[in-house]
């Protein structure tokens, strides 16, 4: 499966992306995404386990993916209502905006550049502590501590989370901290290296994550030869990393 991507020109922590076939396998990385396929606009929900790309039909996919908890904000739509679902855009806002919207972007010689503006015009801002969580959870610290550095209740946390991630922030960053990892096991660094670096018990601890969250094997994660598509890149975005 042929695949770019670009950071978005108009939307914060946003990355615009291109792919030519709906092969391979998309694992979780805290992001959603909208996506244009085939003149239908679709919305990608959270993920908590691996999905295969082709259970939305489709030869040709473009599509634009919001930072951790941005999306939520945008759509109006609590993000765990979209937990590991693609659901129309139309099931989600009204059908005649839909078919304006879809027009308009129909209308572009780029599909992409459409989904940008159309981001753009919501004109959202992301909630700063949200975006602050995401970090903390970037930088490895526990769910306990950004609670308290935040001075919120680990109730309180965790129902924020699952309105912007949808679900908890301990979850988010066991997905974050497998992302970090898989980036470096794609670079051909040592598992044991690669447990040891991204807070990993060690390389058992690292297999069982890896297990948990793809449905694979770090060895047939390898064997399966990632693309890179969605390497993980420092962005605020993360990555939606292929197998």
């Amino acid at each position: 499966m042929a695949y770019t991507e670009r950071p978005s020109g108009l939307v914060p922590g946003a990355v615009l992306w291109r792919a030519d076939g709906p092969a391979g396998t998309v694992l979780p990385d805290g992001c959603m995404d909208l996506l244009w396929v085939e003149g239908r606009l679709l919305v990608a929900g959270p993920d908590t386990r691996a999905h295969p790309a082709r259970e939305v039909p489709g030869s040709g996919f473009a599509g634009i993916r919001f930072a951790p908890g941005a999306a939520p904000a945008l759509l109006g739509v609590p993000a765990y209502e979209l937990r590991d679902r693609r659901v129309e855009l139309a099931e989600l806002w009204p059908a005649r905006e839909v078919r304006a919207l879809t027009g308009r972007i129909a209308s572009y010689a780029d599909p992409l550049a459409g989904l940008d503006a159309l981001a753009r015009s919501r004109d959202v801002v992301p909630d700063p502590l949200i975006a602050d969580v995401v970090l903390r959870l970037r930088a490895g610290q526990t769910v306990a501590r950004i609670a308290d550095t935040l001075g919120l209740g680990p109730r309180q946390l965790h129902r924020r989370s699952l309105a912007a991630f949808g679900y908890g922030a301990k979850t988010l960053g066991r997905v974050l901290r497998m992302q970090r990892a898989l980036a470096r096991v794609r670079a051909g660094v040592p598992y044991a290296e690669v447990a040891h670096g991204t807070g990993y018990a060690d390389q058992a601890h690292l297999a069982r994550e890896v297990r948990a969250l793809t449905g694979t094997t770090l060895t047939g994660y390898v064997a399966s030869g990632p693309d890179g598509a969605n390497s993980d890149t420092p962005q605020p975005s993360g990555s939606r990393t292929t197998a």
